[in-house]
């Protein structure tokens, strides 16, 4: 099978294309035919080596979290799907032509393997910063960064909950977040006055790391009201760090039935062969992003 690896750590000129073995369903997983896999900054973040100290991984080794695709093999243990089913999850080096799978749920009536294939690791991510930063029905929640796959699903799933939502995004981003239920403001000069003038901030999230951790301090006028995903400098500033994950399985759960329901929608900016996985990691670290960028196999 056709897989993309990386044998140290680098730029996007570090990925190579190559033939692979395929991989096997160990128990408590199914393996799928991936037909597309979401494009995360997680993704570039590991092969830049960012996480080399707190999380090691052994070279050379694939890219990718999040798929979706068509059951093929099926786990000691597992219940509840077949060969043949359409599912969509997180697995582990998801960049190839076939992947295993963790954690996954079905593809929902009428979506397809491209609109499905980033949604687990940004749920769970989305849901667990939006658990820790305690924001309550009510209150107001600002996110930097809020176009992005992370906002995308924050902002709707916080509204859902009864939380105002203020995003800042690029200028051409302003109408797609406000097409999510938030108020919405640029970035640039005069960014935090315009954001006051919208309204009181009870909690913050940086998910985009634009180096604005110190003004969403100022903004809630207390570090523990805010929570990056994306800045590994938060902990300067008295912010935490959220970079562990929790319950894959337990947040497609949830947003599951939100995307089924056609509460929850991320619409796929750019689409990308698998050859030109470094183009798709240059293109998410640049940023301004609407929604997500996925491989489509």
């Amino acid at each position: 099978m056709k897989k993309v690896i990386f044998a140290e750590y680098g730029g996007p000129d570090v990925l190579q294309l190559v033939d692979a073995e395929e991989p096997h369903a160990g128990p408590g997983e199914v393996r799928i035919a991936v037909r597309a896999t979401g494009v995360n900054a997680h993704d570039w973040r590991v092969r830049e080596g960012q996480f080399r100290d707190s999380h090691p991984i052994e070279l050379p080794s694939g890219v990718g979290l999040d798929a979706s695709g068509v059951v093929d093999e099926i786990g000691e243990g597992v219940t509840g799907v077949e060969i043949g089913d359409r599912v969509f999850g997180e697995g582990s080096q998801t960049y190839a032509e076939f992947a295993v799978l963790s954690a996954w749920v079905p593809i929902p009536e009428g979506l397809t393997f491209e609109e499905t294939a980033g949604y687990a690791s940004i749920a769970e991510s989305s849901l667990r910063v939006l658990r820790q930063v305690g924001v309550q029905p009510g209150q107001t929640l600002l996110v930097s960064g809020a176009s992005g796959g992370v906002g995308s699903v924050v902002l709707p799933v916080a509204r859902e909950r009864g939380i105002a939502v203020i995003g800042v995004a690029g200028p051409d981003s302003q109408d797609y977040v406000r097409s999510l239920g938030a108020l919405a403001t640029t970035y640039g000069p005069g960014w935090v006055e315009r954001v006051r003038q919208l309204g009181k901030v009870d909690a913050a999230l940086d998910v985009a790391g634009s180096g604005v951790v110190p003004e969403l301090v100022e903004l809630t006028g207390d570090p523990h009201k805010v929570i990056s995903m994306a800045d590994l400098s938060a902990p300067e500033h008295g912010v935490r760090f959220s970079g562990t994950a929790g319950s894959v399985q337990d947040a497609l759960d949830e947003i599951v039935d939100l995307v089924a329901a056609g509460k929850l929608r991320i619409p796929v900016e750019r689409t990308y062969p698998l050859a030109d996985a470094a183009t798709a990691q240059i293109d998410s670290q640049a940023g301004h992003t609407r929604g997500r960028r996925v491989i489509v196999i």
